[in-house]
């Protein structure tokens, strides 16, 4: 996701890069109905059973609520989630659980089991938002301009509520689970930063979950295949020869080489693009000189544009560039199109591994039961989650927020963002219950 500047427009370009999940409202029978409150012996029950009652341990849950809470009231930005990562670093201290730390500047990676492979991670990110909360409760941010308005507060709980509950199995986990921490998932830049130092490293497969206002908590969702689109930026220089607007004929017009531009990349998803491929091409900025009758040096236009597969994503991008540079040359400009903006980085679709996700479907009905357990439409919103999905398989997933009474109705990125808590013990749960899952079938599948 992309960094937010002061303008409205990079507002708007930054809210269109996160699940903007608007579209779907489901049930969800009640969270105390799947999670047991008391905590069997070992020997008398099953994993998911034992991940199940861990995760909804009262003691368990307050201290989630805890973290979480006071993660809200003190938000910190991409790259300067110092207070976050010693908070989790504190945490970690207690639980005895080892961990490497800096990565990616802030991040942390920590490990829990035998130390030997199979090796399966599970991340959380970290980074808040630079909107000014609105929302009036006793835990309301302390930090004026910066809230977490996308869960990334609840994110960090769940994972720690899972560090807790896998550290406790940790004499049956057949192998080892790696945890991520990861900074500036806003900026689109903090998964990137973790894989180049390493926090992938003999890593079989990976989970990462989201919470979701659409979906009622107790529940959760998530589909094979293509989930989340791809999304990228561009910003395309057209340069021509300026002028005064009364002798024409003496200038090269860059504005109407930008105006045709415009155009016709609304033909490329209209008029070339399969409509069962869903794609979208949108132009959201256009710049081009400052006086009612000077014909300007040049003329500047942005935008985005996503797409759900790997393939159409990249040809879309060379698309755009053909399409900017042949209405430049027909009207005698030249262009020059950057996809590398650092404020808004092109971040893949997210694809789900179907093995992973069916493995990951199975750990959630063990914790949420099978009607709570959805398939999820896909989201033309980003998730740098993609990132490791590149990498390794693996599968995201969302988890339901939404309370009505309590207010927990509103989308990521708004200042009246809120969460049900009651989804902070489901989140950990899932968690642990794939992890826990994917090291005994891996286990299995080796000595078969």
């Amino acid at each position: 996701m992309a960094a937010v500047g002061a303008t409205t427009t990079t507002l708007l370009l930054l809210l269109l890069q996160i699940p903007f999940l608007i579209f779907l409202n489901t049930s969800a029978e009640p969270l105390n109905s799947h999670l047991s409150s008391a905590v069997p012996e070992s020997g008398n029950s099953s994993a998911k059973e034992r991940i199940a009652a861990l995760a909804n341990d009262e003691a368990t849950v307050d201290w989630m609520r805890r973290v979480r809470r006071k993660l809200h009231e003190n938000p910190e930005l991409a790259y300067e989630e110092y207070e976050t990562s010693e908070l989790i670093r504190e945490e970690l201290d207690r639980m005895g659980i080892s961990y490497r730390w800096p990565v990616a500047k802030t991040g942390i990676v920590a490990t829990i089991g035998s130390g030997e492979p199979p090796f399966v991670a599970l991340r959380a990110d970290m980074d808040a938002l630079p909107i000014q909360e609105m929302v009036e409760w006793e835990h309301k941010s302390k930090v004026d301009g910066k809230m977490h308005a996308c869960g990334h507060d609840a994110h960090v709980a769940m994972l720690l509520g899972a560090a807790k509950v896998l550290l406790q199995l940790r004499d049956t986990l057949q192998g080892t689970v790696v945890l991520i921490f990861q900074p500036a998932e806003e900026k689109g830049n903090g998964a990137k930063d973790m894989i180049q130092e390493g926090a992938l490293d003999k890593v079989g497969a990976i989970f990462g979950i989201h919470v979701a206002h659409v979906f009622n908590a107790g529940s959760v969702a998530s589909r094979p295949g293509q989930f989340l689109a791809g999304c990228g930026s561009f910003k395309a220089k057209i340069t021509g020869k300026g002028g005064h607007a009364a002798i024409p004929q003496n200038s090269i017009d860059p504005i109407i080489a930008a105006s045709s531009s415009v155009i016709s990349l609304q033909n490329i998803v209209s008029r070339e693009a399969d409509p069962l491929d869903s794609q979208v091409v949108s132009v959201a900025m256009i710049n081009g000189g400052n006086a009612f009758n000077v014909i300007p040096d040049s003329a500047t236009i942005a935008g985005t544009f996503r797409a759900f597969s790997r393939e159409t994503f990249k040809a879309l991008r060379e698309r755009i560039k053909e399409v900017i540079g042949a209405q430049a040359a027909v009207h005698r400009c030249t262009s020059e199109v950057d996809f590398d903006g650092k404020e808004h980085p092109s971040i893949p679709p997210t694809v789900n591994d179907p093995e992973i996700y069916e493995l990951s479907r199975q750990a959630s009905v063990d914790i949420v039961g099978e009607s709570n357990t959805k398939v999820s439409p896909s989201f033309m919103g980003s998730e740098d989650f993609a990132f490791y999905l590149e990498k390794v398989p693996g599968s995201f997933m969302f988890v339901g927020i939404r309370n009505e009474k309590l207010g927990a109705i509103y989308p990521p990125h708004n200042p009246y963002f809120s969460i049900d808590e009651d989804a902070l013990p489901v989140g950990a749960a899932v968690h642990a219950s794939f992890a826990h899952s994917f090291l005994s079938s891996s286990t299995r599948n080796s000595s078969s």
